[in-house]
């Protein structure tokens, strides 16, 4: 096991910069995930680590070795990649013996590593197979397999659940999640997918255009994000994002937009980032969780100060939770509320906001306010 560590690693294709000075320490045994859309540099951070890639500048630390001058196969990692890579002649068995062998370790022991991570995974009646006659799942298993026979200081995965089936894919992610309790190796692992993110990660790195935007615990980003970004890709849905100014009535400060003017909590108001940015411009920030039906039970008692009145667009119902979306002035706000909710599409419908909750982003930059 070992630790990862990234200093100033940049990488350049061309005239584009694909990677910008990234710092990053990814603990022992720790599980890190990078996310972030498509194009953001995750998977060429990723190939560096492993050696397919050379960097532009900057180091590469596996435990206290520089790693930039090895190559590959000396840097003790393995990795699983998106489309599995698997030898199509070779049986399962062969496919996840295939690097030991190159290894010369001896049979016995290849053996036993074989048997050993296929029990793990659940295939070991299958090693006589070959990857054709198997299911996508199985052949993420087999991908992992042969991964793990290898008992590297660091596993780095790339989008490895991309082409399972909705299903699959949240079985799969449980059974990584065990995997990695039960072995505790170093792990690096690349997703566009938020959910797979939170789920997962011990930490997750939130990249965006080369960058690393925020690294913490998915509960510290979720509940605090570092900029307007963070806080709209963290989260499903969405966070409701709405271009309002901050005004003082009375000693108190609002919220105010069309459709909208509710109060900021006094703890909140009385904060200096905040009271210094009274009648200017800022975007408001809710989440669709943090918005309820005053008709059923709630943490939020409605009043003047918390009430939205919103036009019902559409209503999606998921079982034990509706998706509604409300027309609030120029706006479009996305409520999750509970499947009792009266709403119904094209009526009207007062909400309540929980203001504990809410967040103010700077109106140019983005970057989180409270």
């Amino acid at each position: 096991m070992a630790q990862v560590r990234l200093a100033g690693l940049s990488k350049r294709f061309g005239q584009t910069e694909a990677v910008k000075s990234v710092d990053l320490e990814v603990k022992d045994h720790e599980f890190l995930v990078l996310v972030g859309p498509s194009g953001c540099g995750k998977t060429t951070i990723l190939r560096m680590i492993a050696g397919l890639e050379e960097p532009t500048s900057g180091e590469i630390y596996i435990g206290e070795r520089r790693v930039n001058d090895l190559s590959p196969k000396d840097r003790d990692i393995a990795m699983v990649f998106q489309n599995y890579a698997l030898y199509p002649h070779m049986t399962l068995y062969d496919n996840m013996a295939f690097s030991l062998r190159l290894s010369k370790l001896p049979r016995s022991e290849i053996d036993r590593r074989v048997h050993e991570a296929a029990a793990m995974l659940g295939i070991e009646e299958l090693l006589d197979r070959r990857p054709g006659q198997l299911s996508g799942g199985q052949r993420q298993r087999v991908a992992v397999g042969r991964a793990v026979v290898r008992e590297p200081a660091v596993f780095l995965m790339d989008e490895p659940l991309s082409n399972l089936d909705a299903k699959l894919r949240i079985q799969t992610r449980a059974e990584l999640i065990k995997l990695h309790q039960r072995l505790g190796i170093t792990t690096i692992y690349v997703t566009h997918d938020q959910v797979e993110a939170m789920t997962m990660g011990d930490r997750i790195a939130v990249m965006r255009g080369g960058e690393i935007q925020q690294c913490d615990t998915p509960q510290e980003i979720f509940d605090h994000p570092a900029n307007r970004f963070v806080a709209g890709f963290i989260g499903s849905p969405p966070m409701n994002f709405i271009d309002a100014t901050l005004a003082q009535h009375d000693g108190v400060i609002r919220v105010e937009a069309p459709g909208v003017s509710v109060e900021l909590p006094q703890e909140t108001a009385r904060l200096p980032e905040v009271e210094g940015r009274v009648g200017g411009p800022v975007v408001f920030g809710v989440r669709p969780s943090d918005i309820y039906d005053p008709a059923l039970p709630g943490p939020v008692s409605p009043d003047e100060t918390n009430t939205v009145h919103a036009n019902v667009e559409v209503v999606e119902p998921m079982g034990a939770e509706s998706m509604v979306y409300l027309r609030v002035g120029d706006s479009t706000f996305i409520a999750s509320l509970d499947s009792g909710s009266r709403a119904v599409e094209g009526s009207d419908l007062a909400v309540a906001l929980n203001m504990r909750k809410i967040h103010l982003f700077d109106a140019e930059t983005g970057e989180t306010i409270v």
